[in-house]
């Protein structure tokens, strides 16, 4: 059965785009939530979403406020994915399982107070007790105590070597005590330590942050940053265009093409678009079926005419932005033998929260179907589809996939993802030669050793045609000829820094 999905993409004119966006942000950037501090050194910045719960650090938008800089954390990430000093300054390790690290001195909050060991084990007391449990923290269990005037003990109670990079998420960014509040909520609203600081918010509609004079590190060369945010992708395009704004983060793939491409900065991001097969009942329990659905995608298909090749096609489960993976790959040849699928029906899922899914999805169909397969889609809003997704109602579902998540290391997906008790196991597998990899992968310790599991557990999840990865996406920000110094970051936790600059 047929899809009926439109299988081309309706393209704004550049002058309707302009239109559209002169009504969407009228009064964006200067409205209730601007900074009283006027100076043409501020920047404007056009986000793709709206807070989802008031900027608190316990949710999704800890990662705005790690964009804007405003909140850090106790350590951050280098490319490779290792612990790097922010706020803690060096650390040791007594035994398996306690952390010791030393505090930073000099350092203030933006409501004046200083950074201390009791701040600190505040603020990851409280970001512990956070309801739901945050994602960074599932399944440890940590004592956190003052140690010190300025030294902070961790311990665990089994042995974690990702605890500095735990550390690292935006999730556990320290703020002063006046950010808790006795009702439970946390604000980051002058609470930080970061070399902006945050002075009024408007809800869905706008923030503003003015440069922290007295920030431990050097001063951010510019005076603020006024933040819009606008859901509307030709929206933010045309904003850019106009130079209404001057940063756009989350540029659709459709839009990119229609502007100026000095406009347009791409890198590659730590996400797989892939295709799930269900492993457990259906065409795909056959290992012959799912080599030959293997074999029938073209990949660079999908790439040129969905993406218009502003994405990297996938030779594996982790991509380019991971750099690290492309000398330790192995074999990831097919162990079965395809079979013909003569005439085989099966389901294909995809949800409409990242446009371009429903148009790959389209393309992807084709391909089954010339390949021998009868397809019929099934494409939802991504709520009402996820627990069908995870109970196996569908024979393939295409799922856009962060690889690295809070910690920068992959494990975490490859557990959640393929193992038998994952909690994000779409594919249905249970198999114990993959339940070994991972777990010898989550074992090892940090380096190059763990580096290598990693790519031996993926070896084996490909080889048996566990998934398909189609394609790893890039991050798209729009950046004014006029601001220099923005931070092209795959993981998309940096973005305007104390370098950033505006002419």
């Amino acid at each position: 059965m047929r899809s009926l999905i439109p299988r081309t993409r309706h393209l704004l004119t550049a002058g309707a785009l302009t239109v559209g966006a002169a009504l969407t942000l009228t009064g964006c950037f200067a409205g209730e939530g601007a900074s009283t501090q006027a100076s043409s050194n501020r920047v404007n910045l056009a986000m793709l979403a709206a807070p989802a719960s008031n900027l608190t650090p316990f949710s999704e938008d800890a990662f705005k406020l790690s964009r804007w800089s405003t909140a850090e954390t106790l350590t951050v990430l280098d490319d490779n994915g290792e612990a790097q000093p922010k706020l803690a300054t060096e650390w040791r390790k007594d035994g398996d399982l306690k952390w010791i690290l030393t505090l930073r001195e000099g350092v203030k909050f933006h409501d004046g107070s200083a950074l201390t060991a009791e701040s600190v084990v505040n603020s990851l007391t409280k970001a512990m007790g956070a309801s739901p449990k945050l994602r960074v923290l599932t399944g440890l269990e940590l004592q956190v105590e003052a140690t010190g005037e300025r030294e902070v003990t961790i311990t665990t109670a089994t042995p974690d070597p990702l605890m500095l990079q735990r550390l690292t998420s935006p999730q556990l960014s320290i703020f002063s005590a006046a950010a808790y509040k006795p009702d439970g909520t946390v604000t980051p609203v002058g609470t930080g330590t970061g070399p902006f600081k945050i002075v009024t918010t408007n809800g869905s509609s706008s923030a503003a942050l003015d440069r922290f004079e007295d920030y431990w590190g050097e001063k951010a060369k510019l005076a603020g940053i006024d933040v819009s945010y606008v859901p509307d992708g030709a929206a933010r395009s045309a904003a850019l265009r106009t130079g209404t704004a001057d940063i756009v983060e989350g540029l659709p793939v459709s839009q990119a093409s229609l502007l100026p491409q000095e406009l347009v900065n791409e890198v590659p991001m730590p996400r797989t678009n892939t295709l799930y097969l269900n492993n457990e009942k259906g065409a795909f329990a056959d290992p012959a079926l799912r080599a030959a659905a293997r074999a029938a995608i073209d990949k660079a298909a999908v790439v040129q005419n969905v993406y218009e090749g502003r994405a990297d096609e996938s030779k594996g489960l982790l991509g380019p932005a991971l750099k690290w993976t492309v000398d330790l790959r192995k074999d990831l040849s097919s162990t079965a033998r395809p079979a013909a699928p003569a005439g085989q029906k099966i389901t294909l899922a995809t949800y409409t929260a990242r446009p371009e899914l429903p148009e790959a999805a389209v393309l992807l169909e084709q391909q089954l179907e010339a390949a021998g397969f009868v397809v019929e889609q099934d494409v939802r809003e991504y709520a009402n589809m996820e627990k069908d997704a995870l109970a196996g109602a569908f024979d393939m579902v295409l799922l856009s996939r962060a690889t690295v998540q809070d910690t920068g290391d992959p494990v975490s997906y490859l557990t959640g993802d393929f193992s038998c008790k994952g909690s994000f196991n779409i594919s249905q597998v249970c198999d114990p030669e993959i339940d070994a990899a991972i777990s010898a992968a989550s074992a090892s310790e940090l380096g190059e050793k763990r580096r290598e599991a990693i790519m031996s557990a993926e070896e084996l999840i490909l080889k048996k045609d566990v998934v398909i990865p189609v394609l790893h996406e890039r991050v798209l920000l729009g950046q004014s000829k006029s601001v220099s110094n923005v931070v092209l970051d795959p993981r998309e936790r940096g973005l305007i820094t104390t370098e950033t600059t505006k002419e």
